[in-house]
């Protein structure tokens, strides 16, 4: 990992919040600092997500962007944990990736994964999950899910009439996306799921030192 825009050194010295738009290419978002694996123009930090972000310091970052970048990403739990580790304990994730029901997703040579509607519940505590519970044993950190929105394909009319009229009724609640999830997914997809995460910080320090 490596800093090549100073101001991003100068922030972290002085103590001050950054916030990192991850896996940025050459998309800017205001505000944010780029951070992509490839030394593109406009990106202020170089870093492989597959490997620990070394430079950060914890508790340093104030908000991550993210937008189709963690399907890419082979270690996706230490990148998790390390996100975490990095993100204030106020901090905030904003998360887009692609839905497993996206049939264009599955050309991409690069795509490792795919994501549906309780992907990162696996990642909260059981009282922050909703009525579906799933495992949550395979990392030790926490997140609490504050929103999850699908965007559905609208490629073609049958599909943007399906997207104007059913859009707004299923991002009402996690109760009925899981129900276009299993009846309807497949025959009309999802293009893309959107969370926004918070870091649950107290719970892993809690679960690290029962461990230690």
């Amino acid at each position: 990992m490596r800093i090549i825009n100073p101001a991003v050194r100068h922030d972290l010295d002085n103590g001050l919040e950054i916030r990192l738009n991850v896996g940025s290419g050459r998309r800017r978002v205001a505000g944010y600092y780029n951070l992509d694996l490839a030394q593109l123009p406009g990106v202020d930090v170089v870093a492989d997500l597959n490997e620990p972000l070394s430079e950060l310091p914890d508790d340093s970052v104030g908000e991550v962007y993210c937008r189709h970048v963690l399907e890419h990403v082979a270690r996706f739990t230490e990148l998790l944990a390390e996100l975490h580790r990095v993100v204030t304990p106020t901090g905030r994730l904003e998360i887009v990736v692609p839905h497993f029901s996206n049939p264009y997703g599955y050309s991409d040579p690069t795509h490792v994964r795919f994501f549906g509607l309780y992907s990162f519940f696996y990642f909260c505590d059981e009282h922050d999950q909703p009525p579906r519970k799933v495992p949550n044993f395979y990392s030790p950190v926490r997140f609490r899910v504050e929103s999850v929105r699908f965007e559905l394909m609208h490629q073609s009319w049958p599909e943007k009439v399906v997207r104007a009229l059913l859009q707004p009724l299923i991002n009402r609640g996690v109760g009925w996306l899981d129900w276009y999830e299993r009846r309807l997914a497949r025959l009309f997809p999802v293009s893309s799921v959107k969370y926004v995460l918070r870091p649950v910080k107290a719970a892993a320090a809690a679960r690290a030192a029962r461990a230690a």
